[in-house]
């Protein structure tokens, strides 16, 4: 239980500060039904968690778990690199 405890305390802090949640404060400002945006938004991480939880679950179970950590690793890399990577101009002017 305290190890439950921990996690979603972690996760918390963790989230803070995210496009996500600045995407809720944003939807909030613009609705006058706060409590839908507050069930969409936890309806989200919800299922953002679960699928997080599947997938790694399923692939610790067919790859050693070293494997699994390698992967995320690089995957988180990768996302932190194209987020500081600049676009062409070509891109930005047609988005």
């Amino acid at each position: 239980m305290a190890l439950t405890r921990h996690q979603l305390y972690y996760d918390f802090i963790s989230e803070l500060g995210d496009k996500s949640q600045l995407a809720t404060i944003a939807l909030s400002g613009q609705t006058r039904s706060l409590r839908a945006v507050f069930l969409g938004t936890v309806a989200a991480l919800l299922l953002a968690s679960l699928l997080g939880v599947l997938l790694g679950g399923s692939a610790a179970q067919f790859l050693p778990i070293r494997w699994v950590k390698t992967i995320a690793a690089i995957g988180f890399a990768v996302m932190g690199v194209r987020l500081l990577w600049p676009k062409p101009a070509e891109e930005i002017e047609e988005a």
